[in-house]
């Protein structure tokens, strides 16, 4: 973990906002070094969630104390930056800014900012509709696992820099059909299968040491789950445990090493991909084993209420599709309907519940990683339905087209964990 008191306010400290608002330092900081970290224009983040975040953890940490700066806090807070389903369901439900005008205020200026035609928006200025403009770290595609053909444990990373693959720690042991993420600047292995069994199991790699080391352990055995991080907690979604699809779901807190169990999904979904979005994580299609059918169904759960939604099914079945975001949009690449391997691509709007075609991949796949980085959504290895792939191709959501990365990984893998993590130092 950053240390705060090692960079008071300097380019890491912002660059690394993820990973210093987790730590106990952070906690502790006055009112005055809160809000001189979040008006920063250059902080690194994945979303404007993370700040919000970040305030609400650090008053409540003293909130008889704390709870007076809310105002203060909340000036720096970019809300019209932020999903409209966030403010609706998370920031208007919050306690903290409820119980302020002057916090009800900023969330009314980001609603109308979101009700505004384009044109007005531009001339609706102030510092919280500034877009923030981190300097960009260089980025590493970490690929981990993966079945080539059967369970392996190499670990290869892409720099997308130099646009090449080296292979780095391998894996503690064999790991397949692993859920991944990257969290509090760890990578995260969870579950998967050893090439005998499902597993609980979970290892994190810390990129700056080059090592893997072991976690806390899953409540479930699961493989072909889906894995990621809302409101600062990792998901493990769905899969199968050796006999049944499950519609379980647990979520691990890093600070206390623990898993815990959250409210199922509707569905049964093995082979299901996952992703977040303003605030809500989206389950994607996957194979429901009661009824032996692979899924178009998704539904999305809102950790605030502890409930699963159904939305707009996809156009297609799809089971093993690799799910990414990328600009506020959910994407499902791939994945099969039975025998028929697909190339096919739909994209999800949250704003309109709606799903839409976007251009086919040039390969068909399923069980390929999905990753974004750079305004581009890349597709990792997979299977074509008769050998495992190698290469790795990228979507332009500008141009509506696909492009193979000329570099391919050194093993064609499938049900490998991919992840995008910064460049150690």
């Amino acid at each position: 973990m950053l240390m705060l008191v090692d960079f008071l306010f300097n380019s890491q400290t912002e660059q690394h906002f993820a990973d210093v608002v987790l730590s106990e330092e952070f906690l502790n900081l006055g009112i005055e070094q809160v809000c001189s970290l979040i008006s920063s224009d250059k902080l690194t983040i994945s979303s404007e969630e993370k700040v919000f975040e970040a305030v609400i953890a650090w008053v409540n940490h003293d909130k008889d104390v704390r709870q007076e700066f809310m105002a203060r806090l909340m000036e720096h807070v970019r809300l019209p930056l932020l999903p409209r389903e966030y403010l609706v369901q998370r920031v208007e439900e919050e306690a903290l800014v409820k119980n302020s005008s002057a916090c009800k205020d900023y969330l009314i200026e980001a609603m109308k900012y979101h009700l505004l035609p384009t044109e007005q928006r531009i001339l609706m200025k102030s510092v919280r509709t500034r877009l923030r403009t981190p300097m960009n770290l260089p980025k590493l595609m970490v690929v981990v696992g993966g079945q080539a053909p059967k369970a392996i444990r190499s670990v290869e990373c892409y720099d997308f820099k130099e646009e090449r693959w080296h292979q780095v720690a391998e894996l503690p042991s064999r790991r397949c059909r692993a859920g991944m993420v990257y969290m509090a600047g760890l990578v995260f292995a969870v579950g998967g299968f050893n090439g005998s069994l499902r597993v609980r199991t979970v290892d994190s790699y810390d990129p700056v040491k080059d090592q893997w080391t072991s976690v806390a352990n899953m409540r479930d055995r699961r493989s072909t789950l889906g894995a990621a991080v809302l409101n600062g907690l990792l998901y493990a979604v769905g899969g199968f445990d050796g006999s049944t699809g499950l519609s379980s779901v647990e979520a691990y807190n890093i600070k206390s090493n623990e898993w815990f169990h959250v409210a199922p999904m509707n569905t049964r979904r093995s082979s299901v991909g996952v992703g977040v979005v303003g605030g809500l994580l989206y389950a994607v299609g996957g194979y429901d084993g009661a009824s032996r059918q692979c899924l178009s169904t998704v539904e999305c759960y809102n950790a605030t209420t502890n409930e699963w939604t159904y939305i707009a099914e996809m156009s297609t079945r799809r089971s093993g599709a690799g799910v990414g975001v990328l600009n506020n949009l959910l994407y499902a690449v791939g994945g099969h309907d039975g025998p028929l391997v697909r190339k096919s691509v739909e994209v999800y709007d949250p704003t309109t519940n709606a799903w839409r075609q976007v251009a086919d991949m040039n390969m068909c796949r399923r069980n390929a990683g999905v990753c974004a980085v750079n305004g581009l959504l890349y597709v990792v290895g997979g299977d074509d339905g008769s050998c495992n792939l190698a290469s790795v191709e990228y979507y332009n959501p500008t141009t509506d087209k696909w492009t193979v990365v000329s570099s391919c990984m050194s093993t064609g893998r499938s049900y490998a964990g991919v992840t995008v993590i910064d460049k150690p130092l």
